[in-house]
């Protein structure tokens, strides 16, 4: 098994320095829960690099307190170096530890020309494509009681549909390599009336454009106490050949390799027999 989704920094708390003897304890923890290789994936808007060329963009929305709260959030967290990051992974690798560089990519509707020649300057195995807002709504701050309260201003059929055109896209982008937690959307436990018609869609998107699906363990953690994607996004994944990597989605060490002997049971049982990995963005397959 993989596990191809790991930060080192919890959301809500600064950076720390990074070392390679931190990196090595998230190897030894996976190891013992049955993982071969880690990837390391920070979300990019963690990075002063980022800020530079992104700090403006949730400005683009009308003002308001969700704007105010976005905008804050998304200032307090760019800190960290990119520069640094790549470095302390690189020494990981070269000290001889599983582990590879990643990138967690947000989406940035029109912006996504912008991030694709900034990671393009890194030494990058792989990026995750990942969508944690509706316009300045962070729909997955399930902490947060204004956040979750605002399910009802917005309301379900249609969030899902925003986040399912934004899914869409963000594949048809080609700037990531792996659509992480694929329906995130349902983080909070709220499904439309047909989610299928929206699990079509999604794995359309992942089969056309030819990247891979996520399927994450850290939906188990979350109100809605299921495994990303849910079992039939899965099974249309399989059926259109969409390969996959499996994940944990740890923020720091405590859930490294989280019920990675589920996930196993998960996808075998939907037919795969084998994950994806990377190694400087190119696929190669990884037998379960």
């Amino acid at each position: 098994m993989i596990d191809y989704h790991l930060h080192l920094w919890p959301h809500g708390h600064p950076d720390s320095p990074m070392s390679v003897e931190e990196i090595a304890s998230y190897c030894e923890k996976a190891n013992k829960a049955g993982v071969a290789e880690i990837a390391l994936t920070e979300h990019i808007f963690r990075f002063r690099q980022t800020e530079k060329i992104l700090g403006d963009f949730f400005l683009r929305y009308p003002e308001s307190k969700m704007r105010g709260l976005m905008f804050d959030y998304w200032h307090q967290h760019s800190r960290a170096d990119m520069d640094e990051y790549f470095r302390v992974v690189q020494e990981a690798k070269d000290a001889g530890l599983p582990v590879i560089a990643g990138l967690e990519v947000d989406y940035y509707p029109g912006e996504m020309d912008k991030v694709a020649s900034l990671i393009s300057d890194y030494p990058l195995d792989v990026a995750l494509g990942s969508v944690h807002w509706i316009d300045d709504w962070p729909f997955d701050h399930i902490s947060d009681p204004f956040v979750m309260e605002y399910w009802n201003h917005y309301g379900v059929e249609r969030a899902w549909g925003a986040y399912t055109t934004a899914l869409e896209e963000l594949a048809q982008s080609g700037v990531v390599d792996v659509l992480a937690h694929p329906d995130l959307i349902k983080v909070a436990g709220h499904f439309p009336s047909i989610p299928d018609e929206f699990f079509d869609r999604m794995a359309q998107a992942a089969a056309s454009s030819g990247v891979a699906a996520e399927v994450s363990s850290a939906g188990i953690r979350k109100p809605v106490g299921e495994a990303y994607p849910a079992p039939n996004l899965l099974a249309k994944f399989f059926e259109l050949a969409v390969p996959i990597t499996t994940a944990s989605d740890s923020h720091g060490i405590e859930h490294v390799g989280f019920q990675a002997a589920e996930i196993k049971k998960f996808v075998t049982s939907a037919g795969y027999k084998n994950l994806l990995g990377f190694k400087e963005r190119r696929p190669y397959e990884v037998e379960i």
